[in-house]
Order: structure tokens, then C-alpha cells, then sequence
């Protein structure tokens, strides 16, 4: 059935018994048939400006999509700029309103927002009575497939508006996408800032889409500011760490206060909360990097020297020789996604699958020179201890907990089981009643005597992705998702650890933060932009239907509750009591999901596999079960004079 017909039925054939709610009784055809059109153009929206004197709006002819537009207004904001007016776009269409047929099959249909009201169409079912002037179930399908379609057409409409409208541009060129614009916020705090690991959805949905020069300016600027100097209370950290954001600033020229000009303020963490540094960042630079060239089939980035020297910078700093007797990455507590204190200093899970990801981009993109032989060396060796010690010391499944269940303690031995020292007491009573028959996991973090049996999804996502777990444990780990989707699906995708922290035991470990109190935030919210990795795991897997099943669960709230930064409770019903309202990821998250379910073989830029040299060496390490070496190492013979 055509739009056309669809407009016929919904002006009058069907009749008023068919909704459930009184005010769609009262809409004349002709309003109806103004409500439909307004879903057929999308979502419409209005430049919501105040005057202030030292705001400096640039005028560019062509907008960033390459289509020719009006005028596009660039906006600078000043301190003094109130939440209104930095809002930028306020929706005036709505964000979608769902029907449900009596198999509770969601459909959705466009409704209409009043200024910044909420919604006034809510969920809306098929009433089950009879109905006069009855028309066919065929008819009556056509009908809600039809306005189905249409009503996701205009959710992705919406979130491309959105995501395009986030653009930061500096000397005239996009340069990121600022963290939310949200314009009920009075107190902008950084989320005006364009954020590193922020802008990785938003740069894989542009390259998607074929608009690569975002993504070519971000990775080259941010290059530039990783020879920033950076300095907190006259320490600075090692070279080749990345900023965690940045920000394009005004300032007067040196000797003229009459001109001005751009500049790209960056933040290593010295303003961040808790002054913590983004380990991350970097991580997620390099995958960008690699993604950029895959996709637009480009290496002249990546093989500028400037590029070249970024990366080996970058490793060096992760690759230095430490105390550490793990091959894992030791850092901070909210170093990473999880940017508060979290309990999750030591090894978390998600920087050493981000670390994986990142050594095995790295190695391919690395130019083959004399200088870069030694790097590669080292590289190749953390390779393969990484990918022993995560797969054979993290995994969990109802197996190896009962093994646990049964270590014994305290063993003085470099053939011990307990390596590691773990007390048996230390597992969980939720757990015990929570692991499925079928289906593991990846720990959130292991250390000395210490396991951390949260479930954390990011890493758990990016170690399928990155290939740092075997094909057996990641399918393994949609298995254990697919068992326990009302726990970390739900009303809303997709858990960012589970379970929460709560009491005595919240208060210990993250301080009693009031914004991390249970089932909210980084303490087990649900966060929208997890959508994206858990595509390009799924797809990789070739099981894209977990995938599409959480994407329609969020498409049935997302656009209507204005792409929240997060929901809270325990399934996700409500928005975040603290969550940013068009929060970019969240919008970037969504449409990454929906491009690589309708094109699978993108899903490449992102994925590594290993190489057959990689997979040999690790086979080599289980056989030999591998035991402390002694003996000198072979070094250059040091004299005192």
C-alpha cells in the first residue's frame, strides 16, 4: 500500500472505535492527514538564537553533507549565553508515538510536540472490540507496515538533523561533534567539548554514510594536540598521550584586541572531575585511524609522517616497561568509558580489549622501516601474551566458577592452579544463581586476589570485535546475553555493567556518589550508544538478529524521549535523573546500528582478525602451559667507573 492510501484510510475510513485514547477521537481528518504529511518530511525544527554581543556567527553557503542548503549558521557560544539559546535546534515535530497489534508487534507513528513540551501522544494500542465499517486484516497490515516504515524513516531523518547539527567547526571545517545540546541545561559543564572517545559513533556513522573529511580533520588536529604540552601541578604525564577532549575557543590576536581568532583548547584531564587522564583515547584514535582508511580506501593519511610518528608514540607509552608482572594495561579508576570511580582501577576489562584492538590497528598500519622493527617486536610479543592471559585467566562460565569454588589457597608453587591467589568467598551470591547452563563471560577485572565477576559490556563487546576472544567464548558471550536479556536489554539497550552496586558496598567503593547510585550512570545504566558495538559484534558472529532486536526495542523510546545520554532502574524505564537530552552518542550510537544491519560487510573497518602467526604462537603457549623462565636476560653489559 502507498502513502497516498495510507493518508485515505486514516482520514476517515478507519473509524474512531480504533484508537484507545479519547483525543485521537477528536482529531478532524483534516488534522490527521496534516500529521501524516509531517511524518512523510521528517521532523521539523527552528534556529532558537538570543543576541549576544560577543558571539560570532560565520556564514557557510554549503552545508557539511555536501548538498547545497541555506546559509548555515556556525555558533560560537560566550559564557554569558543562557540554555535557551544554546540550544540550538528545538524539535517541532514529534518523536513518535507506538501502536501494538494483538501479537504486541511494535508500530510507530510520528506525533507532535507543542514548543518543548513533552509528547502528547503516548503508546497507543489497537483496540480489540468490534468495529464498525470493518476493513480487511490484509488492508489493515498494509496500513501498519506502511506507517511503520515511514515512522523509522523519520526517526533516522531526525537523528542525521541531530547528529549534523552537533558538528563543530574550526577555521571554517568540521572537526568533531560537540557531547550533547541539550538546551533544558543551564550549565553546560564540558559537554560542549568535542570528546574523543564521544566522537568515535559519530566518525564511523559519517564514514557509512561516505563523508570523510570530518573524520580525516579530527584524527590530524587531535594529532596536533598530542605534542601539547600538558602539566598538572608540574608533573607531566608520558609523551603520546591524546587529549580526552577539545574545544574550538575565540581569542583576541596578540596586539590587537580588534581581531580574533580560533583555537583548539584541549583537556588531558586536568579539568577533567577527578583530574583522571584518558587512557583510552589514544586506544580509540588508532581504531579510527584504521577504520578512516578502510573505508575510504585512503592511506595517505595514515602513512604521513606526522601519522606514523602519532602512532609509535602511542605505543611507546602503553608498551613501557613497568613493575607490572601482567601483560594487561594498569591504569586509574575512570580512566576509560566508565569515567568516575568505579572500582574498576587495576586491569578493567575494556581498556585491554581497547589495547588489543589498537596493538593489532597499529601493526597494520605501521610503516616496515629499520626504526619501527623494534616496536614491532615488542608489539608482537604483547599480542600474544594478552590474548593468553585474557582468554585463560577472565573467562568465566559455569565450569570454571565451580573451579573457583574449589581453588585451593595460598599455594607457593610456579605450578600453581590459584595463581592468582583468588578466595573462593570472593564469589558472588548473585552469581551463583545468575551464570546460564550456556554461556560466559570475560571478568571486569583481575588482580591480585581479586576478581571483579561484573559483567562490563564493552569489553565484553570489543574482545569479540577485536578477536581478543576465541570464537568459542564470544559466541559464548551472546549466548549469555540472549539468556539474560531482561537483565541487560530490557526496556531500553544496553547495560553498561551488571549488577549494580548497592549499599554498604556503594558507598565503599565509589564514595558514595551521588550520581552513581544504583541502577543509574556508570553503575548500571543503560546506555543507547552500546548499540554500535553490540552490532559489529553480532554481525561478526553472523548473528545480526540480537542486534536488530535491541535496536527496535530503543527505536520504540529514543527519538521520543529525546535521545537521553542514559536511562536508569533496573530494566530502563526511566531517563537518567542526570542524563543530557540529545546527547550525540546516543543519536550516533543508533545510526551506526542501522547502517551496518542494512549494509553487514561494512562491519570490516572495525573488525581484526588474527593473522596465522598470531594463532600458531598462542597454540604453542597453551601446549607448553607456560611457567616462569629463569635466567639473566640478555643485556648489554652495564660498567661503574
Amino acid at each position: 500500500m502507498g502513502t497516498s492510501e495510507a493518508l485515505q484510510i486514516f482520514s476517515g475510513v478507519i473509524p474512531r472505535a480504533l484508537c484507545s485514547k479519547p483525543y485521537l477521537n477528536n482529531l478532524d481528518s483534516t488534522s490527521f492527514k496534516s500529521q501524516v504529511k509531517l511524518v512523510e518530511k521528517g521532523v521539523l525544527r527552528y534556529m532558537h538564537l538570543s543576541k549576544c554581543s560577543s558571539r560570532i556567527l560565520q556564514e557557510l553557503k554549503t552545508g557539511f553533507s555536501g548538498k547545497t542548503k541555506g546559509n548555515r549558521r556556525l555558533l560560537y557560544r560566550c559564557k554569558c549565553q543562557q540554555a535557551e539559546s544554546a540550544s540550538g535546534m528545538i524539535p517541532e515535530g514529534g518523536n513518535g508515538a507506538w501502536f501494538k497489534d494483538g501479537a504486541n508487534v511494535p508500530q510507530s507513528i510520528t506525533s507532535i510536540q507543542n514548543g518543548s513540551n513533552a509528547s502528547e501522544f503516548q503508546d497507543v494500542q489497537f483496540a480489540n472490540q468490534e468495529i464498525k465499517n470493518p476493513i480487511s486484516n490484509d488492508k489493515n497490515e498494509e496500513v501498519r507496515d506502511s506507517f511503520h516504515k515511514i515512522s523509522i524513516e523519520s526517526i533516522e531523518d531526525e537523528a542525521w538533523d541531530l547528529l549534523r547539527e552537533s558538528i563543530v567547526y574550526y577555521c571554517g571545517s568540521p572537526v568533531g561533534t560537540i557531547a550533547a545540546r541539550d538546551p533544558t541545561c543551564s550549565n553546560s559543564l564540558n559537554y560542549d567539548q568535542v570528546f574523543i572517545r564521544d566522537f568515535i559513533p559519530s566518525g564511523i556513522a559519517f564514514l557509512l554514510k561516505g563523508e570523510y573529511d570530518i573524520v580525516r580533520n579530527f584524527i590530524l588536529h587531535t594529532l596536533q594536540l598530542q605534542s601539547w604540552e600538558k602539566t598538572m601541578d608540574c608533573h607531566s604525564p608520558g609523551q603520546g598521550l591524546m587529549p580526552a577532549s577539545f574545544k574550538v575557543r575565540i581569542v583576541p590576536l596578540d596586539g590587537d584586541d580588534s581581531a580574533t581568532e580560533e583555537v583548539l583548547d584541549p583537556d588531558f584531564g586536568e579539568a577533567a572531575i577527578g583530574r583522571v587522564a584518558p587512557v583510552d583515547s589514544g586506544l580509540w584514535w588508532i581504531i579510527l585511524l584504521r577504520a578512516y582508511g578502510k573505508c575510504s580506501g585512503d592511506p595517505s593519511v595514515q602513512e604521513r609522517v606526522d601519522v606514523q610518528t602519532g602512532i609509535k608514540m602511542i605505543l611507546r607509552l602503553c608498551l613501557a616497561d613497568g613493575f607490572d608482572m601482567f601483560p594487561t594495561l594498569l591504569v586509574t579508576d575512570g580512566s576509560c568509558m566508565i569515567d568516575r570511580r568505579m572500582g574498576i582501577h587495576g586491569h578493567p576489562l575494556e581498556i585491554q580489549a581497547l589495547f588489543y584492538s589498537a596493538l593489532l590497528c597499529a601493526r597494520e598500519m605501521l610503516a616496515p622501516e629499520d626504526g619501527s622493527a623494534g616496536l614491532l617486536r615488542a608489539l608482537n610479543n604483547r599480542l600474544v601474551a594478552l590474548s593468553f592471559h585474557i582468554r585463560e585467566y577472565y573467562w568465566v562460565d559455569l565450569r570454571k566458577l565451580n573451579e573457583i569454588y574449589r581453588y585451593t589457597t595460598e599455594e607457593y608453587s610456579y605450578d600453581a592452579v590459584n595463581k592468582f591467589n583468588i578466595y573462593p568467598d570472593q564469589i558472588p551470591s548473585w552469581l551463583v544463581e545468575w551464570i546460564p547452563n550456556i554461556g560466559g563471560y570475560l571478568l571486569g577485572n583481575l588482580q591480585p586476589a581479586h576478581m571483579d565477576f561484573r559483567f562490563f559490556s564493552l569489553g565484553n563487546l570489543w574482545s569479540i570485535v577485536s578477536g581478543l576472544a576465541t570464537i568459542e567464548q564470544s559466541h559464548s558471550i551472546l549466548d549469555l546475553i540472549e539468556s539474560k536479556w531482561e537483565d541487560l536489554v530490557a526496556d531500553m539497550p544496553f547495560k553498561i555493567c551488571y549488577p549494580a552496586l548497592e549499599g554498604r558496598e556503594w558507598q565503599i567503593i565509589t564514595g558514595s556518589d551521588p550520581k552513581n547510585t544504583q541502577w543509574s550512570y556508570h553503575n548500571a545504566g543503560s546506555w543507547p550508544t552500546l548499540l554500535w558495538q553490540l552490532t559489529v559484534a553480532c554481525i561478526k558472529m553472523d548473528r545480526p538478529e540480537i542486534a536488530a532486536r535491541a535496536i527496535e526495542i530503543a527505536e520504540r523510546r529514543l527519538a521520543r524521549d529525546k535521545w537521553p545520554e542514559y536511562y536508569d532502574t533496573k530494566k530502563g524505564r526511566f531517563i537518567g535523573k542526570q542524563a543530557r537530552l540529545y546527547q550525540t552518542w546516543s543519536i550516533a550510537g543508533y545510526l551506526v546500528g542501522k547502517l551496518l544491519l542494512a549494509e553487514p560487510s561494512k562491519a570490516k573497518i572495525l573488525i581484526t582478525e588474527e593473522d596465522s602467526d598470531l594463532i600458531n604462537a598462542f597454540s604453542c603457549m597453551i601446549s607448553a602451559s607456560p611457567k616462569r623462565k629463569r635466567g639473566q636476560k640478555n643485556l648489554s653489559p652495564s660498567y661503574l667507573v
